[in-house]
């Protein structure tokens, strides 16, 4: 058969309509072959435009693969809009606007194909299409390697996009595809994409490298299901989720990623199960957002090549760890912002070179049944409205086992620390806590440790082989506040145990049993009857000028100090107004706080109603923070409940609500945050004079809520703008830091920090004050790390932080 012709056998019912002919081309073949017609094509290059529009087989002579070359000057060299098999050709396209194989319609099968080209996209599957493509391979530098979009579907079998200018694949638009056992490498943008509601993605026994993106993106309500797949050497993350997206790993290996290996928000949802996730170069998994949430389940988590915590949980997402492991990694867990929580279950946490647990910022985080093992500090609870629960844990061979401190108050019940160098538990800088049926045994400091009069409460608690004692209570002096409850504790130490001394207003009971600790030093032995503290005095309010002094102490925000004075001032002389018989002006004491997270907002709320409280305004003035997911329930009628409680809570207080504008979401539907909102409305008109409530957020997303309800903005006396942070403001936040812990910055460090937040990126992920802790906390790690090495360190070299300690900008 001469080169460039084809050859049809035309096959059908009956042996006597076998008939074969040959064609001068491959378009005059496919005008004339019918339905079962096999198209043998001989050797060559065929510069057309082929469209197969009927189920015909279309291959390549036997024992010649990639001998048949189909490669039009432009447009699609291979079009399928019938359930054919096409086999064995060769496709190359020079269409940049084109794919090079279309797939439009029916179930074809394409076998043994090899897609050269610099196209649109190597094979795209469209509209109602369903083929199943086998041992196909796709070299496209110039476009995506598979597109499959507009509800396309089909199953891709032992397929391999070897280079890709875009995507390797890329599904949108309500595609589905299946991927089995396929490879997806040198892709210069996402390995594997799925984007829009509808679209989905199975991949069985895939594996995914060498892309200088993400290997897995999936967004915008798309879903995708990954099983028994590899992800690994990216240049940025290993698997990112954004805006509603919905990903399910099991059984998958996720690792050599420069980045994040998992970073999802907007409301994301992943869920790992027997999943491994190492040598990471940020988190191992990075959660953020309200309503983003990993569930993770027999995963591990291991070997980062950072100096970033393997789990990262902020700004009000969820993680759930069921029967995980944690290891060999700088920090374990860090939970931080309120509403953001993280559940721990049965799980490991090992091989940690700082902090295992890290909760900040009002975050919580709730361990069960997990094991703590070669930290330097196990859990650290480190701040106001941070807390948790801590039940039945076990802490082994770390620096300190538990801290808490700034106000933070979580549950510790039936935990032992165990072998801790310094302390077991310890509580400082107004920390509280309740710790209860908890054991240290063979620490190298005390077993409980709790300084600065800190109002933590241990109940049942047991001590054994601590060196320094089992329990120390600092004295915080007589403004220290109200101190430790301390009942029915024990430790292996002759004598009884002494609660702090009656200039400490502290304990309120320490019942006296056999074997009970020794006295502490300076304190009369009364081991005959229960030691009964007398009831602590309730410390006295602040004066609203001490409490105004402490907001002109808060670095920056001049503009915020001026509106909260103005107000006070007019409140202040209403007040006097009416004790002289006047007529006061009616003030609205509501207020809208908007700006960028960590500028301040809520602890201006808390001073605004201490405030309040000095002026006899309101009753307590305490704060109590809620959002979203703290007012709105997930079936009728609970909502109202749960707003009536919050706003139960905060009778004769501040009730603050950050991030006010999730409970009117734009495409609300039949959001209950609606009904949130009408229930709050009632409830301010109703209770005016007895609760202030303040709600904040981001500017824009403010201006917008309050512009949809005119109900709710109309409840408001004014909108405070909290503005970023500039440089020198970021710097006197790192010298207060370096201040409170007892460093310095040495010479040149100043400057080179002013330096650092002038460059620093300002985008959506800029925490603000808290970036300046962050960045105070990264150079004590980095100046622990370089003064470790030195034999006999001066105090200069345990306290000067040098510009060298700064983090690398990424």
């Amino acid at each position: 058969m001469a080169q460039g012709t084809v050859q049809v056998t035309h096959t059908g019912t009956s042996r006597w309509r076998r008939r074969t002919g040959e064609y001068a081309s491959l378009a005059a073949a496919l005008e004339a072959a019918a339905d079962g017609d096999v198209l043998t094509v001989a050797p060559g290059t065929y510069r057309e435009n082929l469209v197969v529009q009927r189920a015909v087989t279309l291959r390549g002579p036997e024992g010649s693969p990639g001998s048949v070359r189909i490669a039009p000057a432009d447009g699609v060299p291979l079009t399928v809009r019938a359930s054919a098999v096409v086999q064995d050709l060769h496709v190359e396209g020079q269409d940049a606007a084109a794919p090079a194989l279309l797939v439009e319609e029916g179930t074809p099968e394409l076998l043994d194909m090899r897609i050269v080209t610099r196209s649109a996209a190597g094979i795209e599957v469209r509209g109602g299409a369903r083929p199943t493509v086998r041992r196909c391979t796709v070299d496209n530098p110039a476009g995506i390697g598979i597109a499959v979009l507009d509800g396309g579907g089909g199953v891709f079998e032992e397929c391999e996009v070897v280079a890709a200018g875009q995507a390797g694949v890329a599904v949108r638009g309500g595609g589905h595809p299946r991927l089995e056992r396929c490879r997806i490498h040198h892709a210069s943008g996402t390995g594997v994409t799925v984007t829009g509601e509808n679209s989905a993605l199975e991949a069985v026994g895939c594996e995914i490298y060498e892309v200088r993106g993400s290997g897995v993106q999936v967004t915008a309500r798309a879903t995708a299901h990954l099983t028994d797949c590899d992800v690994h050497r990216t240049t940025a993350d290993g698997v990112t989720l954004d805006t509603d997206a919905v990903l399910t790993l099991a059984d998958c290996r996720i690792h050599d990623i420069p980045e994040n290996a998992v970073d999802l928000r907007s409301r994301s949802v992943l869920t790992l199960t027997r999943t491994t996730v190492r040598q990471f170069g940020r988190n191992g998994l990075s959660v953020w957002d309200p309503g983003t949430r990993v569930d993770a389940n027999q995963c591990e988590i291991f070997d980062s090549t950072g100096d970033y915590p393997a789990v990262w949980v902020s700004d009000g997402a969820t993680a759930v760890l069921d029967s995980c492991r944690v290891h060999d990694v700088p920090d374990a867990l860090f939970v931080l912002d309120r509403g953001s929580r993280a559940d721990v279950v049965d799980s490991d946490l090992s091989q940690v070179r700082n902090t295992a647990v890290s909760v900040s910022d009002g975050a919580t985080a709730q361990l069960d049944d997990c094991r703590i093992r070669d930290a330097a500090t196990g859990a650290w609870f480190r701040d106001h409205g941070s807390g948790g629960t801590l039940n039945n844990c076990t802490v082994d061979g770390t620096q300190t086992g538990v801290i808490v401190t700034k106000g933070a108050d979580p549950t510790l019940e039936r935990c032992t620390v165990d072998s801790p160098a310094e302390a077991g538990f310890y509580v400082s800088a107004g920390g509280r806590g309740t710790f209860q049926n908890c054991r240290v045994t063979g620490s190298g400091g005390y077993g409980f440790h709790v300084i600065d009069g800190c109002r933590t409460t241990l109940r049942k608690c047991r001590t054994e082989r601590c060196a320094r004692g089992g329990y120390e209570f600092a004295d915080g002096g007589p403004d220290a506040g109200t101190g430790p409850v301390v009942e029915d504790c024990t430790s292996d130490e002759s004598g009884s145990l002494r609660p702090p001394a009656a200039h400490e207003p502290a304990v309120q009971t320490a019942h006296q049993t056999p074997g009970l600790l020794g006295a502490i030093p300076g304190q009369r032995s009364t081991e005959q009857e229960p030691l009964l503290a007398p009831a602590a005095s309730q410390e006295p309010a602040r004066t609203s000028k001490a409490v105004l002094g402490e907001l002109d102490a808060l670095v920056g925000l001049e503009s915020v100090k001026r509106e909260v004075r103005a107000l006070t001032d007019m409140i202040e002389v209403g007040r006097r107004r009416q004790q002289a018989g006047l007529k006061a002006a009616s003030v609205k004491r509501h207020l809208v706080f908007t700006g960028s997270p960590g500028t301040g907002k809520t602890t201006v709320a808390r001073l605004y109603g201490e405030i309040l409280a000095s002026l006899g305004v309101l009753e307590k003035g305490h704060l109590v923070e809620v959002s979203r997911v703290d007012l709105v329930g997930e079936h009728i009628g609970s909502t109202a409940i749960r707003t009536q409680e919050a706003f139960q809570r905060a009778h004769g207080g501040v009730l603050f609500i950050d991030e006010a504008y999730a409970l009117s979401p734009e495409d609300a539907g039949r959001d209950f945050g609606k009904e949130a909102i009408d229930t709050l409305v009632k409830l301010m008109e109703d209770h005016r004079d007895a609760v202030v409530v303040i709600v904040a957020g981001y500017t824009e997303e403010m201006e917008r809520f309050l512009s949809i309800n005119p109900g709710v903005a109309s409840r408001f006396s004014r909108t405070i703008t909290f503005s970023d942070y500039g440089p020198d403001e970021l710097l006197r936040i790192v010298e207060q830091q370096a201040d409170e812990h007892e460093y310095r910055l040495a010479p040149g460090a100043c400057e080179a920090l002013r330096t650092y937040f002038t460059v620093l990126p300002k985008g959506p992920a800029f925490g603000n004050g808290r970036t300046a802790r962050q960045t105070f906390e990264a150079m004590v790690e980095r100046h622990a790390s370089r003064v470790a090495q030195l034999a006999d360190p001066s105090t200069d070299d345990l306290t000067l932080l040098y510009a060298e300690d700064l983090p690398e900008l990424t």
